[in-house]
């Protein structure tokens, strides 16, 4: 499934794309529990907005695993906004697939950081109460 998604998205195949969900697919983003939704027709939306805006998006899938009805994908996404800034997100993927569509799935997709901070500066900010002033 994560290889047919990957081929949908580099496709900008938005409806395609949707019609693997099944129509009460349940998506959680964990570290972003606000944007818990259900349903393929947001699927398609999202979708939709994404090859819009970022109108070059190209996905890459990293690697996958499967077991049973639980596979795992760590994906690259990329491209640029339609005023050539750049997009790009990494994480990991891990979808429920039932009856051959997919019914969950939990995404820890997150920008990259264009930054140039290292592992040191990083400990140091992770250490430190939100809102502390940097030292």
């Amino acid at each position: 499934m994560m290889e047919r998604i990957t081929e949908a998205q580099n496709a900008h195949d938005a409806l395609g794309m949707a019609a693997l969900f099944d129509e009460d697919y349940l998506s959680a983003q964990p570290v972003h529990p606000g944007r818990a939704f259900t349903g393929r027709t947001q699927v398609y939306s999202n979708w939709s907005a994404l090859f819009q805006g970022v109108p070059d998006f190209r996905a890459e899938l990293v690697g996958f695993s499967s077991s049973g009805e639980t596979e795992w994908g760590e994906l690259d996404w990329r491209g640029r906004f339609r005023d050539g800034s750049p997009f790009a997100m990494r994480g990991v993927v891990i979808l429920t697939i039932r009856d051959h569509l997919i019914a969950e799935g939990r995404l820890y997709m997150e920008p990259v950081d264009q930054g140039d901070e290292d592992i040191d500066a990083a400990v140091e900010e992770l250490s430190k109460p939100t809102g502390s002033p940097s030292t």
